[in-house]
């Protein structure tokens, strides 16, 4: 199989010890592309140079709603030099988080809509965190309009997923989708159109059942896959196949 990780956090510091490492084990297993978002301004520089010299990895760069205390306006106008010459796969991670207390709602929109402008400016797809605001996010993707991208980590409802899909956005299902619980995310993914579908693992976050309890990785797509497989009772390699399509259509990665 051939999979991408349409999102994970390979610059994180929780990979400093052994990155390379990392990286080697998710080619072995198959992983061909990982889109790896930032979350704050400072994290751009570093992020650049892990992708720089590696065709398999992609940045994306943006300012997360989690990290609201470390943005400032004038990091906006930075992320629109960044976007012009660096020429990412996207923007973001971007979005709104309603989940975590003390992040001003207003603020957080200022900012998410602000990038939602520049993907719209720069033609290029948004990856989209939304917590707890999937209609809010969504609410500001038809405010701005004109946008495709993804929301990744998707949690809400089927009807909201249909939303998404009509304003040109996919969504992104990871590690949650492989726990029993699940079952409201385990019935979208069983029976929802396969074009809309993105794998990812959000390493080092969100551990799939089988790790629970312990540092997420990108190779570990490849459990997602055969979970999603499983639960739509298609075959791993149709799985693979078509959340590669979507994801190197969104992105324009190398096919």
């Amino acid at each position: 199989m051939r999979l991408i990780d349409s999102h994970c956090h390979l610059d994180a510091a929780e990979f400093d010890a052994d990155r390379e490492a990392v990286i080697a084990r998710a080619r072995a297993a198959g992983v061909v592309h990982q889109v790896i978002p930032a979350v704050e301004a400072a994290g751009w520089p570093a992020l650049h140079a892990l992708c720089r010299d590696a065709p398999d990895l992609h940045p994306a760069y943006g300012l997360h709603p989690m990290y609201l205390a470390r943005h400032r306006e004038e990091h906006l106008p930075l992320l629109r030099e960044w976007l012009e010459r660096e020429h990412p796969v996207a923007v973001g991670e971007c979005g709104l988080d309603y989940f975590v207390d003390g992040l001003d709602h207003a603020t957080q929109q200022h900012c998410f809509e602000a990038q939602l402008r520049l993907a719209r400016e720069f033609d290029l797809p948004v990856i989209v965190h939304a917590r707890r605001a999937v209609d809010a996010v969504i609410a500001s993707i038809r405010r701005v309009g004109r946008l495709r991208g993804v929301v990744h980590s998707f949690s809400g409802s089927p009807e909201q997923a249909r939303q998404l899909w009509n304003a040109g956005f996919l969504i992104g299902l990871g590690g949650p989708v492989t726990y029993d619980r699940a079952q409201r995310l385990r019935g979208l993914v069983a029976t929802m159109p396969l074009e809309y579908l993105l794998l990812e693992t959000d390493a080092p976050d969100q551990p799939d059942a089988a790790i629970r309890g312990q540092r997420n990785e990108p190779a570990r797509v490849s459990f997602i896959c055969r979970t999603i497989a499983q639960l739509r009772g298609e075959t791993e390699d149709g799985i693979a196949a078509a959340t590669r399509g979507n994801a190197t259509r969104l992105f324009g990665l190398p096919a």
